[in-house]
């Protein structure tokens, strides 16, 4: 195990150079880099693996806390709003990561077959949760990342490699949630579908009836199951969506607050600046400037990370 971690660790930094962020010539691939801690930043973690062979991060969703490092994988069911720092990283020994978006298509082909066989748990963890590194998930990390030095073997074999990884997720209880997700009809994959609906349609008013519909659920079995997928409500869901869309869109366009809050669906600016200043601390014009700022302090990517 040791001697495998060391590998990825190794293979990562290679590939990633002095860089942060990598997207690899694998579609679903991205590497990440942090040589220092990294201040608490809201991000949006998109349904994903996440490998961290050295270094250690926290993340924080709703009241639930998780940590991973180098013996824990991460793993995302769906779009989830979370507080992610990085906890342990140096220019020394940074922390080094490999994400891999999920094909839910490569999931539900596994779930299809009858020959394929899982543990008996039942799905009771949020939508984000960890799971024990072994020799077996870390192997085929390695071979993935050895594809990028054979770009044309990437279209044939990658497929494969992200398979097995995928495979070895399902098979351990960890992955009870992202079968049920999977699985139509069942009450996961029913509340993933007003998640991806909030997700898609964050500007317009939430009216929990329609999503209930959207679910095809009762408002009130709704509420309970997307509170235990997402530790939070579905309009705690939608404002922290609509938060980070905002900042995202005033760092890349240099829009200015008001236009923003009413572009991500708000009626009143200065709630949009109440609710901007609780989430991030600051108001956004002094959070955006600070952003931009050389001096500003390392944090986490308004991305998956």
């Amino acid at each position: 195990m040791r001697e495998l971690r060391a590998e990825l660790a190794a293979k990562i930094a290679q590939i990633i150079g002095a860089a942060e962020r990598v997207a690899t010539g694998i579609h679903r691939l991205t590497l990440h880099q942090r040589t220092a801690p990294t201040a608490a930043c809201p991000v949006t973690y998109e349904p994903s693996i996440i490998v961290v062979p050295q270094g250690r991060k926290h993340i924080q969703i709703g009241s639930k806390e998780i940590t991973h490092d180098s013996s824990r994988y991460l793993l995302t069911s769906v779009d989830l709003p979370a507080v992610a720092r990085v906890i342990e990283a140096s220019s020394e020994v940074p922390c080094l990561a490999a994400t891999l978006k999920l094909d839910i298509a490569i999931v539900r082909e596994f779930l299809s077959r009858e020959d394929f066989h899982t543990l008996d748990s039942s799905p009771e963890s949020p939508a984000m949760s960890t799971g024990p590194v072994t020799a077996e998930f870390l192997r085929p990390w390695c071979r993935l990342l050895d594809l990028l030095s054979h770009p044309e073997d990437v279209p044939f074999l990658s497929g494969f490699v992200e398979r097995e990884i995928i495979y070895r997720v399902l098979r351990g209880p960890e992955g009870a949630r992202l079968r049920a997700i999977a699985t139509l009809g069942d009450q996961s994959h029913r509340t993933a579908k007003a998640i991806a609906w909030i997700k898609t349609n964050y500007a317009r008013p939430l009216r929990l009836g329609e999503l209930a519909q959207v679910a095809g659920m009762a408002v009130s079995t709704l509420h309970h199951h997307f509170r235990a997928l997402t530790a939070m409500g579905p309009l705690q869901y939608q404002k922290q969506i609509r938060l980070q869309v905002a900042r995202a869109r005033m760092l890349a366009d240099d829009v200015d607050a008001a236009t923003v809050a009413f572009e991500v669906g708000y009626e009143s600016a200065s709630q949009f600046n109440r609710e901007y200043s609780r989430l991030f601390g600051q108001p956004p014009l002094r959070d955006v400037r600070a952003l931009r700022s050389p001096n500003a302090p390392t944090r986490e990517l308004v991305t998956t990370a």
